[in-house]
C-alpha cells in the first residue's frame, strides 16, 4: 500500500519574532511542499494566541491557492461549532471557484482557543445547533440540496464551483469517528492531540464499522500525527525534548490539550469549574530519515491509512523546513521501486 504525506502547519510564532513572519514562513513552506511533491497543506484555526498567527484557515488558505500550483489546501478546520454553516459553505465555495480541485474543507470539533475566545466568536449568534446538526447542514449547502422542509429550503450557496471542496471530519475521540462514520465522510484522527493508540485503533475502527455508505462513498482513514526529522535520532531527539501536552480534565467531562502550563492555567481560569491536570512529555515520532520511515510505515500497516498528515513544531524555521524535506526524502526510495 502506498503512502501519501501531507503538512498540518500552524503558523508558529517565535520568541522575537512577528506574526507577519510566521505567516510568511507558512508560504514558505507551502511552497516548499508543493514542490517536494507533498498530497495537501493545511492550515489550523487558532484564537487569541500569542504563539500561532492563523486564526482565520479561509482567508490563509486563498493566498497558499494563489501562491502554489499543485498541491491541494485546506482547513485542519475550521472550527464550525463557532459558525453558521451557510457561510462556511459560502467560503469554501468561492475558494474551490478560485482554485478548481485543490481545496479541504476540514472541520474541527474543539473550540481552538480558551474559554473568552469562544464567547466572543458566538457573542450574538441565534438558533444554536449542535455539531451534528451544523455537519449536516453545510453537507447539504455544499451539495446545493436542502430538504424541503429546512425552513431555508430553496436558498443556495453561491458561488457554484464546478468541483466544490472535499470534507473532512476531525477528531480525537471515538465520538468524532462515529460523526464522521455518520456523515459518510473521510475522518482524519489526531494522535498529536491524543496519543492513546488503543483510542485511536477503536476510533478507526468504529468509524469503518459503523460508516454510512448509503451516500455512494467509501471510508477513508487519516492519522495526523507530530512528526520531527532530522540529520541523526540525537539531533531530533534533543529538538523534541521541550515539547509537552497537558490534558485538562474539567468538572463538566470535557477534556482539553494544550501545550503548556500556562495555558492551562489560563484556560481553567475562563472556564471557572474544578479541574485535574496531567502533563506529559509530547508524543512525537522523531529520528534519522530511516528511523521515522520505520515508524511511520508500521502505523501504516497498524491502522491500514494510505495517508499521514504531519505536523512539525519546531520553532526554528530553518530546521523545520529541513524536517519536511528529510521527510520527503525518506520517502523517495519507496516511490522510486
Amino acid at each position: 500500500m502506498s503512502l501519501k504525506l501531507s503538512i498540518l502547519d500552524q503558523s508558529l510564532i517565535n520568541s522575537g519574532e512577528t506574526a507577519e513572519q510566521a505567516l510568511r514562513n507558512t508560504i514558505e513552506a507551502a511552497k516548499l511542499a508543493d514542490d517536494l511533491g507533498y498530497h495537501r497543506f493545511w492550515v489550523s484555526e487558532h484564537h487569541d494566541s500569542e504563539q500561532l498567527a492563523g486564526s482565520s484557515p479561509e482567508v490563509l488558505i486563498s493566498y497558499l491557492a494563489a501562491n502554489t500550483k499543485r498541491i491541494r489546501v485546506g482547513s485542519g478546520g475550521v472550527m464550525l461549532q463557532h459558525y453558521s454553516p451557510y457561510k462556511v459553505a459560502e467560503n469554501f465555495s468561492l475558494l474551490s471557484a478560485l482554485a478548481p480541485g485543490r481545496i479541504d474543507l476540514g472541520i474541527g470539533r474543539a473550540p481552538g482557543g480558551l474559554p473568552n475566545s469562544t464567547r466572543a466568536l458566538q457573542r450574538g449568534v441565534t438558533e444554536p445547533l449542535s455539531l451534528n446538526e451544523k455537519v449536516a447542514e453545510l453537507e447539504h449547502y455544499l451539495q446545493g440540496t436542502l430538504p424541503e422542509d429546512h425552513p431555508l429550503a430553496g436558498i443556495r450557496v453561491t458561488p457554484k464551483p464546478e468541483t466544490p471542496p472535499e470534507l473532512y471530519l476531525l477528531g480525537a475521540s471515538v465520538g468524532s469517528a462515529e460523526l464522521a462514520a455518520e456523515a459518510g465522510r473521510p475522518y482524519v484522527f489526531a494522535l498529536f492531540i491524543n496519543s492513546d493508540l488503543a483510542v485511536a485503533e477503536q476510533a478507526i475502527k468504529t468509524y469503518r464499522e459503523r460508516f454510512n455508505t448509503a451516500k455512494g462513498t467509501k471510508p477513508q482513514a487519516i492519522l495526523a500525527l507530530s512528526v520531527i526529522v532530522a540529520e541523526t535520532d540525537s539531533q531530533a531527539h534533543e529538538l523534541a525534548e521541550e515539547f509537552k501536552n497537558v490534558k485538562i480534565r474539567l468538572e463538566s467531562g470535557r477534556t482539553v490539550t494544550v501545550g503548556t502550563l500556562e495555558q492551562a492555567a489560563e484556560f481553567v481560569r475562563q472556564a471557572d469549574e474544578s479541574y485535574e491536570i496531567e502533563v506529559k512529555d509530547a508524543d512525537i515520532t522523531k529520528g534519522s530519515k530511516d528511523t521515522v520511515r520505520a515508524r511511520l510505515l508500521e502505523l501504516q500497516s497498524r491502522y491500514e491509512v494510505e495517508e499521514i498528515i504531519v505536523t512539525t513544531g519546531i520553532k526554528d524555521f530553518g530546521l523545520r523546513k529541513r524536517s519536511i524535506e528529510l521527510l520527503q526524502e525518506a520517502f523517495a526510495p519507496i516511490r522510486q521501486a
